[in-house]
């Protein structure tokens, strides 16, 4: 079984991914990471030079290309676009929607030019929130407030709901 990761950028997929790798001794994978491993770009580099549309087009294809088993998986904070290969996530194990209020985006997000984010260019944050919101809980398994508490105790919940779905 594998964990997959979903929320919007800045709310702490691959930093609570990483953790929670190390807790459940899983491995990990950053999707975002992958993208620019096989491009040899940044992803603000892809959405800037070569489009929004070829970005979307890569970033479909690594995602739908994941094979892998007890991995802790940080996707893009876009992968909700694709339904393809969100469904193919979900048959690779639970995904996991790390919530946060668009507030608490924002405060997290700081300068979204430079970030990598994509729609950013056309789209405010709370537009993008309002946009993917809904996706995100299509998606989920399991949905994690992480509105309070600190990394630690983000992860712990996201590790707690896990291990009950293994019971």
């Amino acid at each position: 079984m594998n964990v997959i990761l979903i929320g919007m950028p800045g709310c702490g997929k691959s930093t609570v991914g990483v953790v929670l790798a190390k807790t459940l001794n899983y491995s990990f994978i950053d999707a975002d990471l992958l993208i620019q491993e096989q491009t040899g770009k940044r992803l603000q580099q892809i959405i800037d030079f070569d489009g929004l549309d070829k970005f979307y087009e890569i970033e479909e294809q690594v995602l739908s290309g994941i094979q892998c088993d007890r991995t802790v998986i940080a996707t893009g904070g876009s992968a909700v676009y694709y339904p393809a290969a969100m469904e193919h996530l979900k048959e690779l194990g639970a995904v996991v929607y790390i919530q946060l209020s668009c507030e608490n985006v924002k405060k997290r997000l700081g300068n979204l030019a430079s970030r990598g984010v994509a729609g950013a260019k056309d789209k405010t944050v709370e537009q993008l929130y309002e946009e993917r919101v809904p996706l995100y809980e299509q998606y989920a398994d399991f949905i994690i407030d992480c509105n309070e508490g600190t990394l630690a105790e983000n992860m712990d919940k996201i590790a707690h709901q896990i291990s009950l779905s293994l019971l």
